[in-house]
């Protein structure tokens, strides 16, 4: 096997082609799809045959160095991809072994030899200290037999000699002392964080409402006044109550640093315990207790957010306006209404955004809220998009008006300029806000990327939503895959997509995703297969079955045709958004009844017309008339 390919395991790697084969059981190998920085750390570490790669080497191979991006947490995601591809345990490894505090190596046989290991000691006995060099001017190395014998020294002179000694032992002590305490030792720089959620030290489980409420906007208080890197809510949501060891939790998210504890309201009281952690050698760093009335809870997320940054010397973005008085009913109520909010339950949230609204009436935050609320119900099919427009719009004005300074309100807006003002840009001036106001706010960017779509500036998307996924990496795993479906990139789609399909095997919607990346590139049994499995996942058996039948009966056209019968059946039963029918139909390729349902979204002002022109499921509409004339009204700008 020639130096530019390597050999292990069952997997086999050529450097040249930058391709990576596993071989199955049936002896058909398979391609596995590992991005080019961790495509390049594998080879790095295969070329060390086993020997240590430091953190630093990794960082000058793979990135250079005079370099401005957060290597610590590109190393760690790169680390974690070579072992999803590698389907690789980091608790016990086959392949890659963390040398704590060093770096990595790579343990496995390589092309048929063994990768040398570390020197150990001989079972059964113990390493002999070294010796010293010379004792009376005599090496202890020479070939002289001759006995060196003990210099005889007096009493008096070796009293003298301890008196020196520990005269000299003080004097280091008291310099040490004046050190420390004019220079006092500095914790270790965290640059990255994720709150895990609080613990609901209350007996009563119906308050984990006020638990994740506030975990939520600790994280937020955390993006918004520091420069640490802080992963978002829905991603750490995933480690609730979760028993594992902070190393490993501080690994899969990409971060240094771990903020747990615990929270528990009480006649009237709130108290909050919480510790910070660094990851790397899980030492507690710093630790502190809170109890506050609970007309001063709200306060507690900025006065934690401000003594981490003190206790790690992390450099404030912009000094914050002092938090403004929030009534603690209404409070309560805004903690329940995000806390519906992120189950995308709108029916639940809107009457507490509204409570919270009716007890305070200048609380921003609840504004925001409740425009959000109002932008998803008509998105949702829970609300006319007619009569959700303006709703929406309005109450993400009043929070504007209130607070100008609320990045979460910028957003709300923008959401509202891109999906019903179908003005992309002013939505990208909204957002440039928000994200201006809190570059930490992976909604922000998440948003960014869908108005960047639109307007067709998609190297920008991409780093918006590459942006999106680094800071809230859990909460929509295809989000990526989708981005570059959308923008017509099918095979990376297909690898991102594969990818986090390894990683996340009951994700449905990722199943989906890849079933229509398939589609679109003309590899229609493989995309039938993800349909299927999507639909499965999705706790949809019937449909499964349904569409499983139809390829039998007549393959792709037959299941094409079965999905355009069925919604059409749906429909004639309960509401369903046009624009849902039109991208089923899509698939069938009939123009005219295509045409028909998306001219129908129109009318009904569907949230979703924004995107017309990124889906590439009516890319065999651009030739047709009525396509062109929807674009135009709808007011999109032109594809270049």
């Amino acid at each position: 096997m020639s130096e530019s390919q390597y050999k292990f395991a069952e997997f086999q790697l050529d450097c040249a082609s930058f391709e990576l084969r596993r071989q199955g059981r049936t002896q058909k190998s398979e391609r596995i799809s590992l991005e080019r920085i961790p495509m390049e750390l594998l080879i790095l570490l295969l070329e060390r045959q086993g020997n240590v790669v430091t953190r630093q080497e990794i960082i000058d191979r793979l990135w250079g160095k005079d370099v401005f991006v957060d290597t610590e947490h590109g190393i760690n995601t790169a680390i974690r991809k070579v072992r999803q591809a590698l389907k690789d345990d980091p608790v016990h490894p086959r392949f890659v072994h963390t040398v704590s505090g060093k770096g990595y190596r790579f343990v496995t046989q390589l092309n048929g030899s063994a990768p040398p290991e570390a020197p150990r000691p001989v079972e059964g006995r113990t390493p002999r200290p070294p010796l010293r060099p010379e004792v009376s001017g005599r090496s202890l190395t020479t070939t002289d037999t001759t006995e060196i014998k003990p210099v005889p020294v007096s009493s008096k002179k070796f009293r003298v000699a301890i008196a020196i000694v520990l005269c000299l032992l003080a004097v280091s002590a008291l310099a040490l002392l004046f050190r420390n305490r004019l220079f006092p030792s500095r914790a270790p720089q965290i640059h990255s964080i994720a709150v895990i959620p609080l613990y609901n030290l209350s007996a009563d489980g119906t308050q984990d409402y006020f638990a994740d409420g506030i975990t939520d906007e600790l994280i937020t208080m955390l993006a918004k006044n520091t420069t640490l890197r802080v992963v978002s809510r829905t991603s750490v949501m995933q480690y609730k109550s979760a028993q594992r060891p902070v190393r490993e939790i501080a690994r899969e998210l990409g971060v240094d640093g771990i903020l747990e504890g615990s929270v528990r309201q009480l006649s009237g009281r709130v108290h909050m315990n919480v510790q910070l952690i660094y990851a790397p050698d899980d030492r507690h760093i710093w630790a502190e207790s809170y109890d506050r009335d609970l007309d001063q809870a709200f306060l507690l997320p900025t006065q934690v957010s401000q003594a981490i940054a003190k206790e790690m010397r992390v450099q404030k973005t912009s000094i914050s306006a002092p938090p403004r008085y929030i009534n603690p009913e209404a409070h309560d109520a805004y903690l329940h209404g995000r806390y519906f909010w992120f189950s995308f339950d709108t029916k639940q949230t809107l009457p507490y955004f509204a409570k919270a609204i009716e007890l305070q009436p200048d609380y921003a935050a609840a504004w925001s809220g409740l425009a959000d609320t109002y932008t998803l119900a008509g998105m949702f099919d829970d609300m006319p998009p007619l009569e959700a427009m303006p709703k929406s719009e309005a109450a993400a004005r009043k929070a504007l008006e209130l607070d100008d300074s609320l990045p979460e309100a910028h957003n709300s807006l923008a959401a509202w300029y891109l999906f019903y003002g179908w003005d992309p840009v002013k939505a990208d001036a909204e957002c440039r806000r928000a994200i201006e106001l809190n570059p930490n706010y992976a909604e922000g960017h998440y948003v960014r990327h869908y108005v960047l779509l639109a307007l067709h500036r998609f190297a920008e998307a991409e780093l918006e939503e590459k942006k999106s996924v680094e800071l809230d990496p859990f909460s929509r795993s295809w989000s990526l895959g989708a981005f570059y479906i959308d923008s017509r990139q099918f095979d990376r789609a297909i690898n991102e997509l594969d990818l986090q399909s390894r990683a996340r095997p009951s994700d449905g919607a990722i199943a989906m995703y890849l079933a229509e990346a398939y589609w679109l590139t003309g590899r229609y049994e493989e995309s039938q297969e993800k349909l299927e499995e999507g639909l499965q996942l999705q706790h949809n058996p019937k449909d499964a079955a349904a569409a499983h039948q139809a390829w039998k009966r007549g393959g792709e056209k037959a299941v094409e045709q079965w999905g355009a019968v069925k919604i059409k059946a749906q429909a004639h039963q309960h509401h369903i958004p046009n624009w849902s029918i039109a991208s089923t139909v899509a698939y069938t390729g009939d123009k005219s009844e295509t045409l028909k349902y998306l001219e129908a979204a129109y009318r009904e002002h569907s949230p979703n017309m924004v995107s017309l022109q990124d889906e590439p499921i009516f890319d065999f509409l651009h030739s047709d008339p009525r396509y062109h004339a929807l674009v135009k009204q709808v007011g999109l700008p032109p594809v270049p």
